[in-house]
């Protein structure tokens, strides 16, 4: 979401806040601003709406320069889409005797009644976020004699919700002051200046030395120092860490987009979720932690918490897990499970889903249940410097590499493979078959071929997408774990061409969706050669006969006759277990190309953001 880089330097800040906000392009944006101190120690500020580039060319007519400087990128929460509510706020104005400039992650759920309260005091507002009440309310403690970092101190603690803030003032040359509560926010280590960022991509240019932030911390970052106060106002040292990445993370390389790239990574993506956690015939012992194996052999139930296509990878899991060990298993949407007042089965295993591991809901649901009684914590991220992660016993990171595209592509790949190494871990000692374990690890190492093979499809399906491009609503449809692959091919395409699709169990056509069944309703099926094909055969027919347009993914092996509006797309073979790891991957590419004839924007969609740090 929401993307937050700030600067002290001896140097010209506003390059490098650029490079920043267009690093942090695939959180999904729609304005974009920068604050700095002049040579005079005053602030100067340029906002636009729109991309990062209309804000390059705002400044390329009218240059900002300074050492310290802050910047933002903003995704719509309150109020709309206009350069009054973009970032940077400033509160005193241009030659006021105290100016103060602020960006802001979150939300203040108390922002309506300070709003009153400022008013009241005679604070002017220009716009309708309630990112401008932090800063008239830091601005309000900033009085005479009152140093900025105890201004926002003061502040801070009158805040309802969740922030992440920066702050800038006129006079205060080299300097920033930074808070968060419940947002992501990083503190970047140079030579003689110093940087802070929502994500670590934000700096990569500039730093490779990282300093997470915790719950409540107060900072004072300067060029030459970094000063670190947490939530009992107590000074303390957060240590520093070398993060590495992908040189090539970033860009596109010959691809026309991040999303298609990143799709043709997943061949690799399994190979590094399986790097250094099985052998050639299991699964390595610590493949999630020392001592993880004592803790599982006292699992009894588990509970999957996660969002969007997250929450459906874990709900492939949940057929796996149970079918395999025999252990109950419940997977909860995490913004609901949070307000819930859930049971807590006995001895069971709590398993958050996160690619960012910052997603709000789920780390809300991550400390609900640190409160109520689990046995262990697990998460699965692609981050391992995330919130999730270092709040969980247990950890299984996804190594996918970093995923700019906001549609999820090749972390839910990721997801599913680890999920597929827990479950093999759980059922060991839950009356799992060593030689069952023996032959899904040899099939894993297969997968990557399987999805090789699956890409290569990437010409005919993109001719098939033709046939979408004109529809208004599609139906995906799948049974047993291939339920929750129809619904993720249903969300990409949703989320990428902006056509109207649902997914639903095959089996149940006829509660319901069957009605909307005819010529201008494409359906979709998956249909892997399982003990579920005839039923699922017996689904189709329901459509056919009502005049639906079927497309139908078909296993290799599968009998599938040529019939009059029955389009036929096989699929190289599967083992059934991992066949929804691998067969989600020509649903992707369907979604993709049509989204390519829609002409829409693959990998920033509209409405939609990659990180969602905020309910």
């Amino acid at each position: 979401m929401c993307g937050i880089v700030g600067v002290v330097a001896e140097r010209n800040a506003t390059p490098i806040l650029i490079r920043g906000l267009q690093r942090l392009e695939y959180r999904g944006y729609d304005s974009a601003g920068v604050a700095v101190l002049d040579s005079a120690n005053a602030i100067q500020r340029c906002r636009e709406v729109g991309k990062v580039q209309s804000l390059i060319d705002a400044l390329a007519a009218e240059p900002l320069s300074g050492g310290t400087g802050i910047a933002h990128t903003r995704w719509a929460t309150h109020g709309k889409v206009t350069k009054d509510n973009a970032h940077p706020h400033r509160s005193g104005g241009q030659g006021a005797t105290k100016d103060l400039s602020l960006v802001h992650n979150g939300i203040i759920e108390n922002h309506v009644a300070l709003r009153e309260e400022l008013q009241q005091q005679g604070y002017e507002f220009r716009s309708q976020t309630d990112s401008e009440v932090v800063a008239h309310l830091v601005h309000h403690y900033w009085r005479d004699n009152v140093d900025l970092l105890e201004a926002v101190r003061e502040a801070v603690r009158r805040l309802e919700g969740a922030y992440a803030i920066a702050v800038i003032a006129g006079g205060e040359s080299n300097r920033i002051i930074a808070a968060r509560q419940g947002c992501p926010l990083i503190l970047g280590k140079g030579i003689g200046e110093n940087y802070l960022a929502s994500d670590v991509l934000a700096l990569r240019a500039v730093t490779d030395r990282f300093i997470y932030l915790e719950e409540g911390d107060l900072v004072d970052l300067r060029p030459d120092s970094v000063a670190i106060w947490n939530i009992d106002d107590e000074s303390v040292i957060r240590s520093d860490v070398r993060v590495e990445m992908e040189a090539d993370d970033m860009e596109r390389g010959n691809y026309r987009h991040f999303m298609q790239k990143e799709m043709f990574q997943q061949p690799d993506v399994v190979l590094r979720a399986l790097e250094g956690r099985v052998s050639k015939t299991s699964v390595l012992d610590a493949a999630l932690g020392e001592g993880s194996q004592t803790l599982l052999s006292q699992v009894e139930a588990v509970t999957i918490v996660a969002c969007g296509t997250s929450y459906l990878a874990g709900s492939v899991a949940r057929y796996w897990i149970e079918e395999l060990t025999g252990l109950p298993c419940q997977v909860e949407i995490a913004s609901e499970y949070r307000y819930r007042q859930p049971a807590t089965p006995k001895n069971s295993l709590f398993i958050t889903i996160s690619q960012s591991g910052e997603t709000a809901d789920t780390l809300a649901a991550l400390r609900l249940a640190k409160e109520s009684g689990f046995l262990a914590t697990l998460t699965l991220c692609n981050v391992p410097t995330s919130a999730t992660v270092r709040e969980s016993d247990l950890a299984m990171m996804l190594n996918a590499g970093t995923e700019v595209g906001v549609a999820s592509t090749k972390a839910f790949v990721a997801q599913t493979t680890a999920l597929m190494l827990v479950t093999l871990l759980l059922g060991r000692h839950h009356g799992l078959a060593r030689e069952f374990e023996t032959e899904i690890v040899k099939e894993l190492h297969q997968l990557p071929e399987v999805i090789n093979a699956l890409l290569a499809l990437d010409k005919p399906i993109e001719k098939l997408a033709e046939k979408f491009a004109h529809k208004e609503h599609a139906l995906y449809l799948g049974r047993g774990s291939f339920y929750p692959i129809a619904l993720e091919g249903a969300l990409k395409l949703k989320e990428l061409s902006y056509i109207h699709a649902e997914g639903y169990a095959a089996g149940e056509l006829k509660h319901g969706p069957l009605a909307l069944v005819d010529e201008n309703m494409p359906v979709v099926a998956i249909a892997p050669n399982d003990e579920l094909l005839e039923k699922l055969y017996s689904n189709l027919q329901e459509v056919r006969s009502r005049g639906g347009e079927l497309y139908v993914f078909v296993e290799e092996g599968v009998d599938a006759q040529p019939e009059e509006g029955i389009v036929h797309t096989t699929l190289p073979a599967c083992n059934k277990y991992l066949a929804p790891i691998a067969y989600v991957v020509p649903l992707q590419l369907l979604a993709y190309h049509i989204a390519l004839i829609k002409g829409t924007d693959v990998d920033q969609p509209r409405n939609l953001a990659k990180s969602v740090t905020v309910e």
